[in-house]
């Protein structure tokens, strides 16, 4: 089975029942499959064929899921891109896995232009191009000769070096996943699926998948009401969601400001959450708020998508206790690893591990992934198999379920002609958290924290863009000369929200 035969399945047997309800319209199983033919087709006399990678730079709609699905048809790879990258970014992505077409809008195909986007670059436009697409025959056509392990679409994420790094997902990696979450939720056709999760993200994944392997419809959050929890908790109302998945920090506004609840919210019958440690405070507003759904910690890297998961029932009497990431799932096999290599015991902390079917294929342009793979995460289990975040053994963060490379912002921030030396650490947590940069800028430069965003916008996603920075005359720094990320910590800890100020 691959990616591509979810929906198709779902047209043969539900035809007229509702898929995706979007922005721009709501398409019935029958019309996605039927302008998946079609832009499948249109995608092929731009030279797409199996293999190819195809980038997808345009805002989340049923066009968009329909983009997916041609090019799954086709046996290429799919790209999503942020649409809120600036063009130099995505040029760089297209670049770097050697896209055959990318689909998009005419305004952005100009700023890619500008920013020297490869030139040989195919192009299919969703609005100038849309009434040939429209003219293409609905038929579809014959299944590409590609298998399970074969690309099915690639997710960039931040790098360390300052180039994002493309994880490359096969049709078994996220199928794996999908099929579990499908079973562990009981989906059915009758669901609701709300993608909150733009679809460059990997929570994305599971709204549309396991919407699609259930028969099921799927509502995409529009881009602007991602943190708008009113409008987020009315969506949820009128398009009777009974499936959520998203990132807790939207979940903990939604119900401070949104007042979400089992009574705003009555169709709501599962509720996930990734990306993010969840605080107990908010986390236990809402196992109170909704007594009859059921609640879901997921977590994995993009590497792995989900490989462990922990249904909240209960929570623990600490109330200081964080929620525990679980045991593995997906059929995938997690374990702890000490510093001293050793495999560590109930109580012990290390690194995760995880081997199984939802492990990428590897990162584009580099070796293939052989063997189990390595989170970065440090995790403590328990006797019965359950494991808790505890940390990173790196510099990446996570910014609002973003996963955030801090090395990839401090490169953006010394191609700045006046920065000499940066180092960037973050400020509070979850939906507070906040990217503090330090410089060292001899005189007689004059840095502005406008300035500098400016400068950021130009070369990283808005959720990446420092919200503050502070000038030092020097980096703190360990015996051994690198950078002291602790003292770092406690500078940003220190410093009040006024940018540019000496903490």
């Amino acid at each position: 089975m691959q990616l591509a035969d979810l929906v198709i399945s779902a047209a043969r047997s539900r035809a007229d029942a509702p898929a995706v309800i979007g922005p721009d319209g709501a398409l019935t199983y029958g019309e996605l499959d039927a302008l998946a033919n079609r832009l499948a087709r249109a995608l092929a006399r731009r030279g797409v064929v199996a293999g190819d990678r195809v980038g997808l730079w345009l805002e989340k709609s049923g066009r968009g899921v329909a983009a997916m699905q041609a090019c799954l048809r086709l046996g290429a790879v799919y790209v999503p891109l942020d649409p809120l990258s600036p063009a130099a970014r995505v040029a760089g992505i297209l670049g770097d896995c050697t896209v055959r077409c990318v689909v998009t809008t005419e305004a952005r195909r100009a700023a890619l232009a500008a920013a020297d986007a490869p030139a040989e670059l195919a192009v299919l436009h969703v609005d100038s191009d849309w009434h040939e697409v429209l003219r293409e025959s609905a038929d579809s056509l014959p299944p590409p000769a590609r298998g399970p392990d074969d690309l099915a679409y690639i997710l960039y994420t931040s790098g360390s070096t300052g180039k994002p790094k493309g994880v490359c997902i096969s049709h078994r990696n996220a199928l794996a996943f999908v099929e579990w979450a499908a079973e562990a939720i009981a989906a059915d056709s009758q669901d609701r699926f709300a993608n909150h999760a733009p679809f460059h993200f990997d929570l994305s994944v599971l709204d549309l998948y396991v919407a699609f392997l259930a028969g099921a419809a799927v509502a995409l959050v529009p881009e602007g009401l991602s943190y708008a929890p009113r409008r987020l908790v009315e969506f949820v109302r009128e398009h009777a969601i009974s499936v959520w998945y998203s990132v807790p920090s939207a979940l903990a506004l939604m119900m401070e400001v949104g007042e979400l609840s089992a009574a705003a919210a009555p169709t709501l019958r599962a509720i996930l959450f990734a990306g993010e440690p969840f605080p107990i405070k908010p986390l236990r507003r809402l196992r109170a708020g909704f007594p009859a759904a059921r609640l879901f910690n997921l977590y994995g890297p993009t590497e792995t998508n989900v490989c462990t998961y922990h249904e909240v029932t209960t929570l623990a009497d600490d109330r200081s206790a964080p929620v525990p990431i679980g045991r593995a799932c997906s059929g995938d096999e997690v374990w702890a690893v000490r510093a001293d290599g050793e495999r560590a015991g109930p109580g012990e902390e290390g690194e995760l591990i995880v081997a199984g079917p939802t492990v990428m294929l590897g990162y584009w342009g580099q070796p293939p992934q052989r063997g189990p793979y390595a989170t970065g995460d440090i995790v403590r289990g328990d006797d019965a198999g359950e494991y808790t975040y505890i940390g990173r053994r790196d510099h990446m963060v996570k910014i609002r379920g973003h996963r955030v490379e801090l090395g990839d912002i401090e490169a953006a921030l010394l191609q700045h002609p006046d920065i000499r030396e940066v180092a960037v650490a973050v400020r509070g947590a979850g939906i507070d958290a906040r990217l503090h940069a330090f410089v060292v800028a001899p005189p007689p430069a004059e840095l502005s924290l406008l300035g500098l965003k400016r400068h950021c916008a130009e070369r990283l996603p808005r959720y990446m863009i420092v919200d503050d920075f502070t000038p030092v005359t020097a980096l703190p720094r360990t015996g051994n000369g690198k950078v002291d990320r602790l003292a770092l910590a406690r500078l940003a800890a220190a410093s009040s929200s006024t940018s540019g100020e000496q903490p």
